[in-house]
């Protein structure tokens, strides 16, 4: 059972390099997801400024794709099916706080009940794994989410320890 979520996680993160048009806006969520690994792991504004450009990049990339899927003649099938619901929402709420994250880390100050926004420093994670999903080059399933779910903690520890000698050198 193992495997098979482990080819499920593969998968997520190969095919956004198997589609030209996606390796553009998937690079940099893997540059900020090191960059960010590289951070204190302490709140700071500084690493909500980082999340939040690194959301909006996100849910802006997803827009574009979102657009030109549902507006091109060519676009074959996903222009006939149209966008499902899941990837507007996850698409708004990724820009909503992408927003939120950055409007606090250039103003300073968090929003009551909003600290979080300073602590998302493994943020990027979540950004990689969906984006194949969210940029229509896979559908969302239970097993899809589950291997992020599976995967989050191990990848965690190996960028967490890995990185460890890099982090906070003056």
């Amino acid at each position: 059972m193992t495997q098979n979520y482990l080819a499920v996680f593969a998968e997520l993160i190969r095919t956004p390099f198997q589609h030209l048009g996606l390796v553009w806006g998937i690079v940099p969520l893997y540059f900020a997801l090191v960059l960010n690994e590289l951070t204190s792991d302490k709140k700071s504004f500084r690493t909500a400024i980082q999340t939040g450009f690194s959301f909006l990049w996100a849910g802006a990339q997803w827009l574009y794709l979102c657009r030109n899927a549902a507006a091109s003649p060519t676009a074959g099938e996903m222009a006939l099916k149209g966008i499902p619901p899941i990837n507007l929402v996850v698409t708004g709420l990724v820009l909503v706080l992408g927003a939120a994250a950055l409007f606090s880390g250039l103003r300073r100050h968090y929003p009551r009940y909003a600290s979080f926004l300073g602590h998302t420093r493994f943020s990027n994670y979540f950004m990689i794994t969906i984006y194949p999903i969210q940029a229509h080059a896979l559908e969302w399933t239970w097993k899809r989410l589950a291997a992020i779910v599976i995967f989050a903690v191990p990848v965690w520890l190996v960028l967490h320890f890995g990185l460890m000698p890099l982090r906070g050198r003056k």
